[in-house]
């Protein structure tokens, strides 16, 4: 392909950037940087446009120039969540926000949904979900782009090998190193990556159980939705909440007017993030007359419990498809 006409370019590399910024996201564990990362794919593409000699598919090429991009950029600190960062604790003071820490950060399932890949690998659940994220953030950067062509993506070894420069024995020996430090950090219900979709009948209706409760600023009942180890973050705040006890007394100090961290009233809608079961919460706080974005709660749901809620304080709400406000009754 020869293409010397700059918006002719940019119109043919646009076809592939829904595809490119869930790769680039895979690969860094932040949306903000995949956004970035997916620009400078396109402008190193247009500057090295004439090395494309058509010995594979635009696409690839695309890959190939998206994928060194992002090696080159993971010299950047580790994408976290709270746990990864010191025990479980329950603070008995404010403690404040950081924005020191290289924090994971979600992904609009708006987005997700348009995503041109031919089959549905590229934004299969159990691989962009935040779990998967965390643990793919353990391996090299070789590595995890190894183990996302081929067991994500379903590219062949030759065809990773071609598009990452390396043999097809190092392609090999790369996955079968990933795989087993892959599955260490995963839950333990999240080591086979069988097919899923959208939120199940059963999670819809923990999600509505779950509203209702918060409406009815019934601490207790939250928790009895909940496993009786979950684990519970909100970044950008580094302590995190283990269990149901303590997952009851933090709620119970948001919900209630005369609790330590109460801010308002909460309204709800149901949200799209990371291919998982997620709401977004619309605070009003005392004087206002509009419920205003406050974040987002993200559920892994297993055996019809909440097993962990990662709590993301995020106001951009459309976004993810959401209204930028919610009017009071």
């Amino acid at each position: 392909m020869t293409v010397t006409d700059e918006a002719t370019f940019a119109a043919e590399v646009e076809k592939y950037r829904h595809e490119l910024r869930v790769h680039c996201y895979r690969m860094l564990g932040s949306y903000d940087d995949a956004e970035d990362l997916v620009q400078e794919t396109f402008l190193r593409a247009w500057r090295k446009r004439e090395d494309f000699e058509g010995r594979s598919s635009f696409r690839a090429w695309l890959y190939r120039i998206a994928t060194n991009a992002c090696i080159d950029d993971v010299r950047r600190p580790q994408r976290v969540l709270p746990h990864q960062l010191e025990p479980a604790s329950f603070p008995t003071e404010a403690i404040p926000a950081r924005d020191d820490v290289p924090w994971l950060q979600p992904f609009p399932d708006v987005l997700l949904d348009r995503a041109e890949e031919p089959d549905a690998q590229v934004v299969r659940r159990e691989t962009i979900e935040l779990a998967f994220l965390i643990a793919i953030q353990h391996l090299p950067a070789r590595q995890r782009a190894v183990l996302i062509f081929r067991d994500v993506l379903g590219w062949s070894a030759k065809e990773t090998a071609a598009v990452m420069d390396l043999t097809v024995a190092s392609v090999n020996s790369a996955l079968q190193r990933a795989r087993p430090v892959l599955r260490e950090h995963l839950p333990p219900r999240r080591t086979e990556w069988t097919p899923s979709g959208d939120p199940t009948a059963a999670e819809q209706e923990l999600l509505a159980k779950y509203m209702e409760a918060f409406e009815r600023a019934d601490a207790a009942g939250l928790a009895a939705l909940m496993h009786e180890d979950v684990r519970i973050t909100m970044p950008p705040y580094p302590f995190w909440f283990s269990g149901r006890d303590a997952a009851e007394e933090i709620l119970g100090a948001n919900l209630h007017p005369d609790g330590a961290a109460y801010r308002g009233e909460w309204q709800f809608l149901v949200a799209g993030v990371n291919r998982q079961p997620a709401l977004a919460g619309y605070l009003r706080v005392p004087g206002d007359t509009i419920y205003r974005p406050f974040g987002f709660d993200v559920f892994r749901i297993e055996d019809g419990l909440v097993a962990e809620m990662v709590a993301f304080e995020i106001t951009d709400f459309p976004l993810y498809g959401l209204p930028d406000h919610l009017a009071s009754a």
